[in-house]
């Protein structure tokens, strides 16, 4: 079984008694400080719980609505036609709730600070999955910012304006690190009312959509279902036929992952800031699946009533300007003036905000990796606030990528980055289904009790075993239109397959230089269930005796 010493930061004592004095030139010992001399002479190098599970639930949800379903949704559309695109969306939400379920039984179980998937995999699975997963998570949503900002810029091109591009990268990246910068309670209020704006501006584009369909704009146009039998409810891509149909089908299945992926690792990481983690996650993982059958099945139902799928301002189409979303398409079609633009500048701020999670994900993964120690201990440090400065300061670095729309097309660049989130996000979601069988194997191994576990779902582990053969079965199909003959295209093969080899590479060689001599998987009796847990519950606070109220009700919205 894993000794205490393989995890030393969640054996430490209560920060309120236990400090040391902060060395400069040292590592800051285990994460606590001493109770002696001025509060500034200290620097704690933990996190700090200041999350509260609305601000969880709100960042949660404001993380996966980015430009992934607001302009993505549109090449998806080009690509399948309205049917596709709601049967795609309708099957990945089902497979993120077979990712929710298992990460919020095995997270709320444990959720210790600086937790990640990662940690989880090191602890459940073996050292080397959790080490390639640490650093494909780091790399993956590092990248994710700069992929949001290619999309705000997009969205910012829809105005003529003569300001140089790079004028609003660096506006919009000087924002997003500053918010970034202050205390985890501050960055939580901030993208909360950041993602609430984001949920409003969606509920009235779906509201938008019903009177549009129904004849309500100016033009007075009854529309119904106009646009799935001209141009069509299906789409043939890149064969004719049947075969271009399953094609199409498999694409738009393929490019629509963007829109979930890593949506469920949020709430695990933000577990390990959260107060009373072990009542609250598993609150803000049923809440979170509810918000996904909302925004992502209904949204993509009335996205196909109100754009035709072959019109030329969709992203893919011929043309890929900032009108690319499909909600300002209809606006702008159906004559409601001003509109349009109103619908962009939601977009615009979604994009913002997604950065500013992904930016907030990164640092922390890697400050967990730090953490635990399979990064170096630099990456630990932390402001007398809790905000891992060291982490930030380094993740912030590759947000510069988003100047490559400097010299390039920004629909190009954006497709660069959705392929290469997308091979992390499959990858991500096969390891999460090994994780949670190997945990649900563990408690069985040793009679955990069930009563003990927060949350336990009726579906696993049979979910698990179906959403990790499907999601393989993606990896393996991320880039297969190159394969066609006359497609080949090198960037579309490298970004689509590049994270393969680059998990590999971490995992085997690990595997190789540190555990050479260990299982593949740690037995399920010596799987450790019990570090950290004391604290863990000695900080859980009851739930307060309004929960059941009828009004309470109301928050599954907003938190």
């Amino acid at each position: 079984m894993l000794d205490a010493e393989s995890f030393p930061s969640y054996y430490t004592p209560s920060p309120k008694t236990d400090m040391i004095k902060a060395d400069p030139a040292s590592d800051v010992g285990n994460g606590m400080c001493l109770e002696m001399g001025q509060v500034e002479d200290f620097i704690p190098v933990e996190t700090a719980r200041g999350l509260k599970s609305r601000h969880t639930q709100m960042i949660a949800i404001g993380g996966a609505i980015g430009t992934g379903l607001f302009i993505g949704s549109g090449e998806a559309l080009s690509i399948g036609g309205p049917l596709f695109l709601l049967l795609g969306y309708s099957l990945l939400t089902a497979l993120v709730f077979c990712i929710v379920t298992a990460t919020t039984e095995f997270g709320s179980f444990l959720p210790v600070r600086g937790s990640s998937v990662a940690y989880f995999g090191h602890r459940f699975v073996s050292n080397s999955m959790g080490f390639a997963l640490g650093w494909m998570y780091y790399y993956v949503f590092a990248i994710t910012v700069p992929s949001e900002i290619t999309a705000a810029a997009l969205v910012i091109d829809y105005w003529p304006n003569p300001v140089n591009i790079g004028v609003w990268i660096t506006i919009m990246l000087i924002v997003i690190v500053g918010l970034n910068c202050f205390p985890v309670k501050v960055y939580g209020e901030t993208e909360f009312w950041f993602a609430s704006i984001k949920v409003i501006g969606i509920l009235g584009m779906f509201i938008m959509a019903l009177v549009i369909t129904c004849g309500g704009a100016p033009d007075h146009k009854v529309i119904g279902f106009a646009y799935w039998n001209n141009p069509g409810a299906v789409n043939e891509y890149i064969v004719g036929g049947a075969s271009g149909r399953l094609v199409a089908f498999i694409a738009t299945l393929r490019f629509s992952v963007y829109i979930f992926a890593f949506t469920p690792e949020l709430l695990i990481i933000t577990a390990g800031e959260m107060q009373s983690p072990r009542r609250n996650l598993p609150t803000a993982g049923r809440r979170f699946f509810i918000r996904l059958v909302i925004f992502y099945i209904i949204g993509a139902f009335l996205i196909g009533l109100i754009c035709p799928s072959n019109n030329s301002q969709l992203l893919g189409s011929s043309s890929s300007d900032a009108s690319a979303s499909p909600w300002a398409i209809a606006a702008k079609d159906a004559g409601i003036k001003g509109l349009d633009s109103v619908i962009n500048i939601v977009i615009l701020l979604s994009a913002w905000s997604a950065g500013n999670s992904w930016l907030y994900l990164a640092s922390r993964t890697l400050y967990s990796m730090a953490d635990f120690g399979t990064a170096p201990q630099i990456f630990k440090r932390c402001t007398p606030s809790g905000v891992p400065y060291v982490s930030l300061g380094f993740t912030s670095l590759f947000s510069l990528l988003a100047y490559m729309n400097v010299s390039s097309s920004a629909s190009t660049v954006f497709n660069w980055f959705v392929k290469l989130v997308n091979s992390g996000g499959y990858l991500s979601w096969v390891c999460v289904c090994i994780i949670y069988i190997r945990f649900r194997k563990a408690t069985f191994a040793q009679e955990l009790n069930v009563a003990d576990l927060p949350y336990r779902s009726r579906f696993q582990p049979y979910a698990a075993y179906v959403a990790g053969s499907l999601l393989c079965l993606l990896l393996l199909l991320n880039g297969f239109t190159v394969f066609f003959p006359g497609h080949w295209d090198i960037s579309t093969f490298i970004t689509s397959y590049i994270g393969i080899p680059i998990f590999v590479f971490f995992f085997l060689g690990h595997k190789l230089f540190t555990e050479r001599h260990t299982p593949w998987f740690i037995p399920s009796n010596e799987v450790d269930l019990t570090t950290g847990l004391p604290e863990i519950l000695a900080a859980e606070v009851p739930a307060s005796g309004s929960a059941g109220r009828w009004y309470k009700k109301l928050t599954l919205i907003f938190g």
